[in-house]
């Protein structure tokens, strides 16, 4: 027997589905998958070289593909020897979910998970989702409205209003946004915090959502926050928490949004290469994702479940009432270097805007840490 070792983040929505996936794959294959899990922290920070020297199967976050391109650690999925399959999942995937793998012209991971910045509210309270984010400013003003803003999700915010706004952050640099463009982002993003509890700055969207599913929560929506299908769940939480696509700006459709999910991939370390890609192609076909995916708590990639009335109705229509907004979604820098970046910028932008900080002195610090990190990229 075959035993290969996963790694995924610390979630029902990042765990449940691949030891599900792994346990009919056993029964299919004699291949034996044992799935181990990080913190959403954690999972988003740790050095994929180090995962993959200790596993042969890593869901990764599509940002990392430069650095791990450099490092050699994982092993391109487009072989040449299943382009069927190849173009299956490509086909059916949501937004650009399969591209955000691409780099180099490879193929590094496939996804299993569709994510991006959603609006999340209760039901119990609205009749429906805030379609503008005029309306948002003004139930901030009756603390009703809350952000996560703990690093990295306060740059997330950033890239969501830069793109829905018309000026959507540069990838390839040497400048992340003009500074007269990042200070109407900032006019934008100060106006929604000002109003809001500092605790938000201290939040990632697990906190948010916990905290918005207790029956005495003060806080009605989140207008920018990844979603987490599990909370739309009937029992997950004490409250049910609705999804829906971003609130706009002057009336523009719903695009711009941070894309976020996951990927799965293979380790370039592997001693059983061909099972574990195997694997990957399997959970990532549209088959698998709005059946034994999503009924093990998963969020798919796969657009087979994204229209499935079966699937949406279990979510309070969660797919259905995100999908614009997924499809418009914004694809993050991906270049070796980014990471570090990532993390420095969310500082600048946590701490600046907790702290009032000039606008001005933000955008340098951003663009000043956006061109440092091409120095040693490919």
């Amino acid at each position: 027997m075959t035993k290969l070792k996963g790694m995924t983040w610390s979630h029902p929505r990042g765990y449940d589905p691949m030891v599900a996936c792994s346990k009919a794959w056993l029964e299919q294959t004699s291949v034996e998958i044992t799935w181990e899990k990080r913190s959403l922290q954690d999972f988003e920070s740790f050095a994929v070289e180090e995962l993959a020297a200790a596993y042969d199967l890593i869901v990764i976050d599509h940002p990392h593909v430069g650095q791990i391109t450099r490092e050699d650690c994982l092993l391109p999925l487009d072989d040449g020897k299943h382009d069927a399959e190849l173009a299956a999942i490509a086909a059916g995937t949501v937004g650009r979910s399969y591209p955000s793998y691409n780099w180099q012209g490879r193929q590094w991971a496939f996804p299993i998970d569709a994510a991006t910045q959603v609006q999340a509210y209760r039901p119990d309270r609205l009749e429906g989702p805030v379609t503008d984010l005029r309306e948002i400013a003004t139930l901030v003003e009756k603390g009703r409205v809350i952000l996560p803003m703990r690093p990295p999700h306060s740059l997330m915010t950033f890239y969501t209003l830069a793109a829905h706004l018309g000026f959507p952050c540069k990838v390839e640099g040497p400048e992340l946004i003009a500074e007269a463009d990042g200070e109407i982002v900032l006019d934008w993003m100060a106006r929604l915090v000002k109003g809001m509890d500092k605790s938000c700055y201290e939040m990632d969207p697990i906190a948010v959502l916990d905290l918005m599913s207790e029956p005495d929560c003060p806080y009605d929506v989140a207008p920018f926050i990844y979603g987490y299908v599990s909370y739309s769940f009937e029992k997950f939480r004490p409250v049910r928490i609705a999804f829906a696509d971003i609130p706009v700006i002057g009336g523009r459709p719903a695009n711009g949004s941070a894309l976020g999910g996951t990927g799965i991939a293979v380790s370039a370390k592997t001693q059983s290469p061909e099972e574990a890609k195997a694997f990957a192609r399997w959970i990532a076909s549209g088959p698998v994702q709005a059946g034994i995916y999503a009924a093990a708590n998963g969020q798919p990639g796969h657009s087979d479940a994204w229209v499935s009335e079966a699937v949406n109705a279990r979510t309070l229509n969660f797919y259905r009432n995100t999908r614009a907004t997924l499809e418009g979604a914004f694809v993050r820098p991906r270049h070796d270097g980014y990471m570090a970046f990532q993390q420095d910028a969310s500082d600048v932008l946590t701490h600046g805007l907790r702290d009032g900080e000039r606008h001005s002195v933000m955008l340098e610090k951003l663009n000043t840490l956006f061109a440092q990190s091409f120095k040693t990229g490919i």
